[in-house]
């Protein structure tokens, strides 16, 4: 019989394919684009920094101004190996040159738009073969010029993929057989199903690419309009892709990007043998762009918000108290955050006890234990409950509140004596004695 009581009891998931899986970051170059933020120089470093201690291999950046082409410098001063700074371009010698002309870029990303609204209507080509000769002169100029190529495939999620997409795709391969290629799904289209064929379906787009193409280096973008980036994300790794493009907390533009640190939590908890990330400064690193950038981030964010490990409610922070895997899917410290316990008019007993128990620790300086059946512990909860039933209440009770109901129901009341003695030869203070108060039978004082 498996007995799950653990973390490490959980059977881990093995990637069928078995390649190994890669994360390249775009949160300065799309995720910049977000509307009503701007990224400025020394945040981008400092993304850099935390990206660089998380462990990606690769970050993507655009060169086309003078502060762009500052923080690619400031990021390269530091020195680090990874993440690899790479370039974008729009597919035109041009842009191209750009990217060239910044010392110690050695990659670059193409951008190929390939549906029908972007070839006529976004870019006034007359036809699909003047939008293929167009994309592989550029492919071609920049493989000329030394650098690696990621083609940028825009909007294949509702392009039609077997008559001119994946045709493109053989022609991008004979020119740069290394070529990364990027399945952009630009509005969200995507869906991450088998059986699902072209234009939506990843698992088929990924499959044809893989089997048919022979494509060495694939990599999902995918965007969150209909809220499946990050599934669309992990069903490329599932069928054969190993590289996925994404942006710290999914920021970007409309509904954002795939969220870097879900897919980095699935990789490193869920799937085997898989341990190169380190994730410890992930609620840092949203600190930081919540109150730099000005990223609001929600309170029930997965991963990083400040209720992940918040408890409430009766049932679960009685579970969490005794043992923190009956409702916590990962410990706190894995991504740098920390267990917290609130009050409010969903909690029980045994969440009020802890929260009494360690407002007297803080004023005793003692382990103190306070028994459930103890009458000022439900006097207090009497209270509380009157504010949450007369409706004088629509929050949780602060750390500060529970403080003064303690102050209230039990300092008057001696619980805990401490002899001190002085010996007069070292002049060392020894605590020689903490008693149980004879008026306190439902307290007990720990050393």
């Amino acid at each position: 019989m498996k007995i799950y009581r653990d973390y490490d009891d959980l059977p881990k998931i093995k990637l069928p394919h078995g390649q190994e899986v890669s994360i390249s970051d775009s949160t300065i170059r799309d995720g910049a684009q977000m509307p009503g933020i701007v990224i400025r120089s020394q945040h981008k470093v400092k993304i850099y920094e935390y990206l660089h201690r998380i462990g990606i291999e690769k970050l993507e950046t655009f060169v086309y101004n003078e502060r762009d082409r500052k923080a690619i410098k400031l990021m390269q001063d530091l020195g680090y190996e990874f993440p690899e700074i790479t370039g974008w371009a729009r597919a035109n010698p041009a842009d191209i040159d750009m990217v060239l002309e910044v010392d110690g870029i050695e990659e670059t990303g193409i951008l190929m738009s390939v549906s029908d609204p972007h070839i006529f209507d976004k870019m006034g080509l007359k036809s699909r073969e003047a939008a293929e000769e167009k994309y592989l002169t550029a492919l071609q100029y920049a493989v000329d010029h030394g650098l690696r190529t990621r083609a940028h495939i825009e909007d294949m999620t509702r392009a039609d993929n077997y008559n001119f997409v994946f045709p493109l795709v053989k022609k991008i391969m004979d020119i740069d057989p290394d070529c990364t290629v990027r399945i952009c799904d630009t509005i969200g289209f995507g869906v991450p199903f088998e059986g699902v064929d072209e234009p939506y379906g990843l698992p088929s787009i990924i499959k044809h690419l893989k089997n048919e193409l022979r494509v060495k280096n694939i990599e999902t973008h995918c965007h969150d309009d209909f809220g499946l980036a990050v599934p669309n994300s992990i069903a490329g790794y599932w069928h054969g892709a190993n590289w996925s493009n994404v942006t710290f907390l999914g920021i970007g533009e409309r509904a954002g990007n795939a969220e870097l640190e879900k897919i980095l939590l699935f990789l490193m908890r869920r799937i085997e043998g898989f341990d190169k990330y380190n994730l410890e400064c992930l609620v840092e690193f949203a600190k930081f762009m919540e109150k730099e950038v000005g990223i609001r981030i929600p309170r029930n964010k997965s991963v990083v918000g400040n209720n992940v490990f918040a408890h409430e409610s009766g049932i679960h922070t009685a579970g969490v108290i005794k043992n923190p895997f009956t409702y916590e899917p990962f410990p706190p410290e894995i991504v740098g955050g920390k267990r917290t316990f609130l009050v409010g008019d969903s909690s029980g007993i045994e969440v009020l006890r802890y929260k009494v128990q360690e407002a007297l620790n803080e004023l005793m300086d003692v382990h103190i234990e306070v028994e459930k059946n103890d009458k000022r512990l439900r006097d207090i909860q009497t209270d509380i409950q009157k504010l949450y039933n007369e409706d004088k209440r629509v929050s949780c009770i602060s750390d500060e509140e529970i403080l003064a109901y303690v102050k209230k129901y039990f300092m008057f009341n001696p619980m805990v004596s401490k002899e001190m003695h002085r010996q007069d030869d070292d002049d060392n203070l020894h605590e020689t004695s903490v008693r149980k108060s004879n008026k306190d039978p439902h307290i007990h004082g720990v050393d």
